[in-house]
C-alpha cells in the first residue's frame, strides 16, 4: 500500500544545510560511492524549546511530476537501509544545541551492481508535560478537540555499487504567459541508465542583441532511478526584460557547485512570437 507523503523532503533542496520546523540538518543528502563507508549528520535545534526526534528509515517512490509516495512496504531489492546502520535512533535537543547522528555502510560481498536508496526520517515527538503540571480543571459539559501537527523531515541516502552511468537530456521546452510580469517555463528532464541524477537548473535569456541575462536558478533537482523522465515547471520573471521574436531561452542542467558545477545537459527554446 502506498500513501502520499505529507512531510517535507529535504532531498529536493541542494544546500549544505537545511532547516525546517526549527531543525537544522547538515548535510541534506548522502551518497556512498565507494570512497567512504561512514558519515555524520549534524542536527541543530534553532528553536526556543527542547525538541525530541525519532530517527528511522523510510522508503519513497518518485513520480514523474517530482512528488513522492511513501511506501509502507519497501522495494527490498533497491532499498539501502538493509546495509545501513545509524545511531542514535532518538535525539533530545535543547535550544541552540547540536547532536551528531553516525551513519555507517556495511555492503555485503555479494551485493549486485546498482544504485540503492532509502531515506532517513526525523520525526518530531510530542513533548510530554511533567507529572503534576497538567491542568485538571476541566469543564465536563463542553467538548474540546486538540489537533497536534506531526512534523518530519526526510533526507535521501544513496548507495552506489559498481560502475554506473546515466544519459540526460532536456526536452519539451515551452513558455506560457501567466500575467504581465510572470511566465511559466515547462520542460522535461530525461534520464536513461542505472544511475540517478541531481543538479541545478540555470535559465538564461539570450536577446538578439546585447548580453545574456540569467533569469532563473533552481537548486537541488533530482531524478531517481525509478523514473526515466521528470516534468518540471518554474516561474520566469519577465517584467524587467523584453522578449523578442527570434531570441532564445537557454536551460542548463548543472552539477551542484560543490561538485564542480559542470554542465550535464542543455536545451534551447527559440521565441516564435
Amino acid at each position: 500500500m502506498k500513501k502520499t507523503s505529507l512531510f517535507l523532503l529535504a532531498s529536493m533542496f541542494a544546500c549544505y544545510a537545511f532547516s525546517q520546523g526549527n531543525l537544522l540538518i547538515n548535510p541534506v543528502r548522502v551518497v556512498f560511492d565507494g570512497t567512504n563507508n561512514n558519515t555524520d549528520l549534524n542536527l541543530t535545534n534553532i528553536g526556543k524549546d527542547t525538541a525530541v526526534y525519532k530517527v528511522s528509515f523510510v522508503s519513497y517512490k518518485m513520480l514523474e511530476n517530482g512528488s513522492f509516495l511513501q511506501l509502507e512496504k519497501a522495494d527490498t531489492a533497491q532499498a539501502a537501509d538493509k546495509f545501513l546502520r545509524l545511531f542514535p535512533r532518538k535525539v533530545i535537543l535543547p535550544p541552540n544545541e547540536s547532536q551528531t547522528i553516525r551513519l555507517q555502510l556495511r555492503k555485503p560481498a555479494s551485493l549486485k551492481t546498482g544504485e540503492y536508496r532509502s531515506h532517513i526520517y526525523f520525526r518530531a515527538e510530542k513533548e510530554n508535560s511533567p507529572l503534576g503540571m497538567k491542568d485538571k480543571r476541566l469543564d465536563s459539559t463542553k467538548m474540546a478537540v486538540s489537533i497536534t501537527p506531526v512534523f518530519g523531515i526526510s533526507i535521501p541516502i544513496i548507495v552506489r555499487h559498481g560502475t554506473l552511468s546515466n544519459k540526460l537530456s532536456l526536452t519539451d521546452l515551452n513558455l506560457v504567459s501567466v500575467n504581465d510580469s510572470i511566465s511559466k517555463l515547462n520542460l522535461t528532464i530525461n534520464r536513461n541508465g542505472d544511475k540517478s541524477a541531481y543538479g541545478n537548473l540555470k535559465v538564461i535569456y539570450q536577446p538578439l542583441k546585447g548580453k545574456d541575462i540569467e533569469i532563473a536558478f533552481v537548486n537541488g533537482i533530482g531524478i531517481y532511478t525509478e523514473i526515466n523522465k521528470r516534468f518540471f515547471s518554474l516561474p520566469i520573471p519577465i517584467n524587467n526584460i523584453k522578449i523578442n521574436k527570434g531570441s532564445k531561452i537557454i536551460v542548463r542542467f548543472l552539477l551542484p557547485s560543490e561538485q564542480g558545477g559542470s554542465e550535464l545537459c542543455r536545451s534551447e527554446l527559440v521565441i516564435a512570437d
